[in-house]
């Protein structure tokens, strides 16, 4: 096992450090972001990405914003609002993005208070995030049976959180205390998160991994090798529908046909109560460029149309549980999540 995953580093009055996680694994190079638009950049770029990684990011944005401007009402309110806008589907960065706003405007008028207080909140969301993280993967190790092998899809490890991760933090807990054989994880096309981040995390905390094409998952779960699937979150609506990488859905519906648990592992702040169904959960579309090629290699003819959602939606009837920093959730979720403490 190495050193743990280190995708943020914050540097007040500085910026903020991130490993560029588009270059990942063949390269690791560390970028300093020091304006606005270099955040927001990163993040549409997936230089950073991860629900819960990118409300740490937005929030550091937001003090990044008043350490490069007069830190004045609009100027802090113009931040938030580029921000907000780059990826609209994760509700944690929109919510830490607003809950930095509403601090730094009910600080007072001096921008050197605003500061402070903007990158206070920053270091107090990084340590949150490691301490949920403990959390989610004691619980959620529990749901597995020793000696599981356990399927999971994009990366929802240490670089999707600054912690130990969501899903993968599930896993690396559980293999920890004996109960992981092995962790599956999907390639996560078209820009393979899972075959450059998931591996390359599982490989670093030692634990025995199985790359899979995307179209060979429905497969390993009907032969019986899965003991369950677990994947992260980046919107949970108030009866329970989770979008997730695109994909997950697929997953959800396989592993229920052949009886194999399915668990969402995801904190509070993932949960959006104010949407009450999946039908209302924004779905960002990306460029058709991802899917006609990847890093500068094209194999598809020039010109082609793409469908290319980066989320899907899956039922909460296809969910087995949802583990949060607060416990174990199960159906029906709505009560369920209604009762989170977060949320009262």
């Amino acid at each position: 096992m190495t050193a743990p995953v280190d995708p943020v580093r914050l540097l007040p009055g500085r910026g903020v450090e991130i490993l560029d996680q588009t270059l990942l694994p063949l390269v690791e190079r560390r970028v300093l972001l020091s304006g606005i638009d270099s955040v927001c950049e990163a993040i549409r770029e997936l230089r950073v990405r991860g629900a819960p990684l990118l409300g740490l990011v937005g929030a550091a944005g937001m003090a990044i914003a008043a350490d490069t401007t007069t830190a004045n009402d609009a100027d802090l309110a113009h931040a938030a609002r580029l921000l907000d806008a780059t990826r609209p589907t994760a509700t944690d960065l929109g919510r830490a993005v607003r809950d930095a706003l509403a601090q730094a405007l009910s600080a007072g008028p001096s921008a050197l208070l605003r500061r402070e207080v903007l990158w206070r909140n920053a270091e107090r969301l990084l340590a949150l995030r490691r301490a949920e993280d403990e959390a989610i993967g004691q619980f959620g190790a529990e749901l597995l049976p020793r000696g599981a092998s356990v399927l999971t899809h994009c990366n929802t490890g240490a670089l999707a959180t600054a912690g130990i991760g969501t899903a993968l933090g599930v896993v690396s807990i559980a293999h920890r205390q004996g109960r992981i054989e092995r962790c599956y994880a999907t390639e996560t096309r078209p820009l393979l998160q899972g075959a450059r981040l998931t591996t390359w995390e599982l490989t670093r905390l030692g634990i025995p991994a199985t790359l899979l094409p995307d179209t060979a998952a429905a497969a390993l779960i009907a032969s019986g090798l899965v003991d369950a699937v677990i994947t992260g979150a980046d919107r949970i609506a108030a009866n329970g529908d989770t979008a997730n990488k695109v994909g997950t859905y697929g997953l959800a519906a396989v592993a229920a046909r052949h009886a194999v648990p399915f668990y969402i592992a995801a904190p509070t702040s993932t949960f959006d109560p104010g949407c009450p169904s999946g039908a209302e959960i924004p779905i960002e579309f990306r460029s058709p460029a991802e899917v006609g090629g990847f890093a500068g290699t094209r194999w598809s003819p020039d010109g082609i149309e793409a469908y290319n959602p980066a989320f899907d939606v899956t039922p909460a009837s296809c969910i087995t549980a949802i583990v949060t920093e607060h416990g174990v959730l199960r159906p029906p979720f709505a009560p369920a999540i209604a009762g989170l403490p977060a949320l009262r």
